[in-house]
């Protein structure tokens, strides 16, 4: 949710404001916030731990890692290609409309993207001088196809774990929020307040992504192969096929909203997930200058404000 997805976070918790606070966290395992603060190239660690290059090679490798690492230009420097699901709101949905808060998706004639991410697209697009351009694709292949060069961010609810950060460089967080599960009504579970209660459950989560790591938190519990999308393990759980399945907390509102045939667990208090899940800018490696870039167009949003553009996409995303 490793992803997050998002964009993993607050357990338990059903309001929106909270579960947006930017604060320091250690490793969570979205998706637990694995080393946030470390945004030092990966590449580069590794090129001093392995000590002095063979001779000859040294200064032509040292002259290409200085050359990366101090690229001001993204890409082509005027479109900004942002891979993302456009299927997971609400950070980021696909929709036929064109209005303010939404970008072109490049690669799906006639149609936009819309939600939490695109807003912070609009945002660090704007910090580079470019146009932002939405590129949709599974949310397993964005390291992939970042690395390839298909796409220029990730900018999907994704969260700096430690295993993302061996491919990827990240961001500061724009978002963080917890993890919850949604039962059927008249489940068994319904009454449930601790992850004790699910000992034994058929809990679902999302491939790749936190929603499905998180599971492991649940004391003897019967964790079914991960499914590619929210909206798959929405369908699930609605078909009988499990008896849970993990959610982003800042959007109870809006799972409900669209699924009134659902009940989001209440935990009492410490007996939820301890997980936290941070959303977080994805960058190729060896782009420092940049990284600085987005990471002062982050900072420069204060909470008041996220907390409104959040409020404001889960207002306006499909039920």
């Amino acid at each position: 949710m490793e992803n997050s997805k998002a964009n993993g976070r607050i357990t338990g918790q059903t309001g929106k404001a909270g579960a947006l606070g930017e604060r320091d966290m250690s490793r969570r395992g979205f998706l637990k916030l694995s080393g946030i603060t470390a945004f030092t190239a990966g590449g580069l660690m590794f090129l001093t731990a392995c000590g002095p290059a063979a001779q000859g090679t040294s200064d032509s490798s040292s002259s290409s890692s200085s050359k990366s690492s101090k690229k001001t230009v993204l890409g082509d420097g005027k479109k900004m290609r942002v891979g993302m699901e456009a299927a997971y709101a609400p950070y980021n949905w696909q929709t036929t409309t064109k209005t303010e808060y939404t970008i072109p998706i490049e690669n799906v004639d006639g149609a936009y993207a819309d939600g939490y991410d695109v807003q912070f697209a609009k945002i660090v697009a704007k910090a580079l001088d470019m146009e932002p351009v939405a590129v949709k694709m599974s949310f397993s292949g964005l390291i992939d196809a970042l690395n390839n060069g298909q796409i220029d961010v990730i900018i999907a609810g994704m969260s700096a774990t430690a295993k993302r950060k061996q491919s990827v460089d990240f961001s500061v967080p724009y978002f963080v929020g917890g993890f919850g599960l949604l039962v059927k009504k008249g489940s068994k579970y319904a009454n449930a307040t601790s992850l004790k209660d699910f000992s034994g459950a058929a809990v679902l989560g999302q491939k790749d992504t936190l929603l499905d790591t998180v599971i492991d938190e649940i004391p003897n519990v019967n964790h079914l192969t991960p499914v590619d999308s929210v909206p798959n393990q929405l369908s699930q759980l609605n078909q009988g096929t499990c008896d849970a399945i993990t959610y982003n907390t800042e959007n109870t509102n809006g799972f409900l909203k669209a699924n009134p045939d659902l009940v989001a667990i209440q935990f009492e208090k410490g007996k939820g997930f301890k997980e936290t899940v941070p959303a977080n800018v994805g960058l190729k490696k060896g782009q420092k200058a940049i990284l600085a870039k987005i990471n002062k167009a982050i900072k420069a949003v204060d909470q008041d404000t996220r907390t409104k553009m959040f409020d404001a996409c889960v207002e306006r995303q499909p039920s």
